[in-house]
Order: structure tokens, then sequence, then C-alpha cells
């Protein structure tokens, strides 16, 4: 952490949300708000903390950093920091990346099980016999008595099967890196995860993006999920092979529902947005209205732990 004569030679901090509206900022630091203009707000060289601007471009997030000589932070406001880490060889030894940890679980949470229910019970079938004005009767799946696979049980695991808990689901199997018990049960490891997969109907991807997880759902993995099983994918789109999804989709075996694409943006013309049996929502797991309360309130309470030279929560990664 910084010591006082660092923060003294740098004590700037930048912020996505002016500072004026993030009550109980900590004095003796300077803040500036600065959410990806063309011009920045002071010298990138005396920022000391550096709060990435929320969903944007990840050159435009990474322009500034490499001229922050002494910047202490690097706070993203995503789980993911990915976008970032290239940014680390421009960062002084012992500069810190920290991720926004359950920042994000309720949105996307929310948003997995909305994925869910819309794709099992039909609702973009029943949208497009509105736009045409037909009464589209008939039985669809429910959520209930299925078995729900979540792959990354993380905070925004926890935070999905907390929203599954009242839909009466057979069972929710966990995975995550290494296996652990929980007050749920067991999560399984992520070695352990071809097993699982033939006895889930819906598999959610919750996972970040590491080189392990960079391409996990691929041909082998989907080949292993049962006839007419449903994939969700709240995490990142890389995690999935694009091409064997899609030749999993036409053929009609599977299903998906898609908040994250690789590519991403999807570009117009793209096959998967016209594949049987897909959903596709432009990465909304995080922008809602729950964003701004949680996102200020990390801000502050990190930002209090750096003024008292505490010990900083959600540390991934340390400049080397």
């Amino acid at each position: 952490m910084a010591t006082a004569d660092q923060r003294a030679e740098a004590h700037d901090v930048w912020l996505p949300i002016p500072p004026d509206e993030i009550d109980g900022l900590p004095g003796g630091l300077r803040y500036v708000h600065w959410d990806a203009g063309p011009d920045y707000p002071a010298d990138p060289a005396r920022c000391a903390f550096y709060a990435v601007p929320y969903m944007k471009d990840t050159e435009i997030s990474l322009r500034p950093l490499s001229r922050m000589s002494r910047v202490r932070v690097v706070q993203t406001l995503t789980a993911g920091v990915d976008n970032m880490l290239p940014g680390l060889e421009w960062m002084p030894s012992g500069a810190q990346l920290c991720n926004a940890r359950g920042l994000h679980d309720a949105s996307t949470a929310e948003l997995a099980l909305t994925l869910i229910l819309a794709a099992l019970r039909d609702v973009p079938g029943f949208v497009r016999g509105q736009d045409a004005g037909e009464w589209r009767h008939g039985f669809r799946p429910a959520l209930a008595d299925k078995s729900v696979l979540i792959v990354g049980y993380g905070s925004i695991g926890s935070a999905i099967e907390d929203r599954l808990t009242p839909f009466e689901c057979a069972r929710v199997t966990r995975v995550a890196r290494t296996a652990r018990d929980t007050v749920r049960g067991l999560v399984h490891p992520l070695s352990g995860l071809s097993a699982l997969l033939p006895d889930a109907d819906v598999v959610v991807l919750a996972t970040p993006l590491t080189e392990t997880t960079r391409g996990l759902v691929g041909s082998d993995f989907l080949a292993r999920m049962k006839d007419g099983a449903l994939l969700v994918n709240v995490a990142r789109g890389p995690v999935v092979d694009t091409k064997a999804l899609l030749a999993e989709l036409e053929s009609g075996r599977l299903r998906a529902a898609l908040d994250v694409t690789d590519p991403e943006p999807l570009p117009p013309g793209h096959p998967l947005w016209h594949a049987p049996g897909v959903l596709i929502t432009p990465h909304v797991g995080g922008p809602s209205s729950a964003f701004l309360p949680r996102a200020k309130r990390l801000l502050r309470d990190q930002l209090t732990l750096f003024a008292a030279g505490e010990p900083l929560r959600n540390v991934v990664a340390t400049a080397g």
C-alpha cells in the first residue's frame, strides 16, 4: 500500500463518477472526474488512484495508464479485469489492480435468472407472436424440477443460486476453480466438470475469463450436455467457442441465452443473431439501476482504506 511519501508525490484520484455525487469520500486527496472524455482532467503523472471508466473501450481505459507513472491503485468497476491486465507492465512496481467483486452480484444474477426463465418459457416467441397479433398457446418447459449447473461459483455464482432457491429446482450443482465446502454444500473443482455436464438441464456460466476458461465451452463441453439443455452465459464471450455453439444450435440439440458473445459487440449479419433456440441480450448484466449506488459505495470504501494506508480489498494483481 502507498506510503505517506508516495501519496504526497501523487495524490490525485481519478473518478468516473463526479466526486460531489459520492458521499463520504475521505479528505487529503484531490478528486477529479474523468469518464473517458478526450481531454484529461489533470496531469496523469499526479494520479495515485485510477478508477477505470465503466463499460468503455479497452483502448480508452488503458490510454492514460501509460502516463500514470506514480499510480498506486487501479480500481475497475467490473468483476473481470482481463481488459486491464495489459496495463500492468506500465504500472510502477507495487501498484495494485483491484476488481469490483460484489458490485454486480445483484444485477448480473437477476439477469441470469431472467434469461433462464425467458428462454425456458419462450418469452421471445410470445413477443414475436404479439408483434404478429398471434395467440401462440402451448406448453413450455418450467424451471421447476430442473437440474442447474453453475460454472464459476464466486460471488456472482452464489448470488445466482440465491435467486434460484424459490424456484423448486431439482438440484443446483456448483463448480469453481478449486473444490471447497459451503453452507449450501460442495463446490466441485473445474477438473470434475465433464462428469457433471450430462445431468444438467441448465448450465450457467459465471466464471471469469482467464487462460484456463478461455474456450472452456468448446465442442467437447457442448457434446457432454444433454439433449435440449440450455446454456446461459453471463460471464465473458470468449469462454464459449462460438463456432462450436453455432453447430449445436443449428442442429437443434441445444439452446442458449447469451448476455455476452465472441465477437462483441456481435456484428450485423453474424449467424448467431438468427440461430435457432438462442436469446441474446447486449451485455447488460451489470448496467442497471443497481449499478450506481453500489459503485459509489465500493469507491468510497476503497478510498477510505487507501487514504488510511490500509490494505485494499479485491486485489487481483500487483505490478512487479
